[in-house]
């Protein structure tokens, strides 16, 4: 008998402090400084899965893939086929790093190339931030580099694209699109 009073009392006790402690933490609110709101402003974050945060009425709601993919395997193997000449042996290197640890996609809302032995450097820019985009043919006009400058005078140089002009064209096309809703965002009122 006195061990179930003391377990019912032990039990009383504990469920009083859970419910102390529980109303006691979820009352405590952190004091938040300018500092802490300039830097969470400040944050680029660098995402290629949609955000949980709802979508403006101008932007589409699905990301969408236009091409996803690596450099062309013609760069490769004409590198690797000029590769036994000494002289060429550096850039045979070159072609077979970029050909396994490089990865392009394009999307309707954004350009990212992935890079890297792991894939984990990685390069994301809207299309709102493209200001020229221009193309190098290489070989016969197989392949080609597409060099994107940015709003910033920031160069991207994609190396060994395939299908080059196409992709070229869609992402002149969508900076353009995206700069013309810029436009007549701003020319609103009187």
């Amino acid at each position: 008998m006195a061990t179930a009073t003391t377990t019912t009392t032990t039990t009383r006790l504990l469920s009083a402090h859970q419910t102390l402690v529980h109303s006691t933490l979820s009352s405590f609110t952190k004091p938040t400084s300018l500092k802490t709101i300039r830097l969470a402003t400040l944050t680029k974050l660098h995402v290629s899965s949609p955000t949980n945060n709802p979508i403006s009425a101008t932007k589409p709601s699905q990301e969408t893939i236009f091409f996803d993919g690596g450099a062309h395997y013609g760069d490769l193997v004409a590198n690797l086929l000029l590769g036994f000449t000494l002289v060429w042996l550096p850039l045979t290197l070159a072609a077979v790093l970029r050909g396994f640890f490089l990865r392009y996609r394009f999307t309707n809302l954004r350009v990212t190339v992935i890079s890297g032995l792991t894939g984990q450097d990685r390069s994301d820019f809207s299309y709102k931030v493209i200001k020229d985009v221009q193309v190098v043919p290489r070989f016969i006009g197989e392949w080609g580099d597409v060099i994107i400058t940015l709003k910033d005078g920031t160069k991207v140089d994609l190396r060994s694209v395939p299908r080059f002009r196409e992709i070229a064209n869609y992402c002149s096309s969508m900076a353009s699109a995206d700069n013309e809703l810029e436009d007549t965002a701003a020319a609103k009122g009187f």
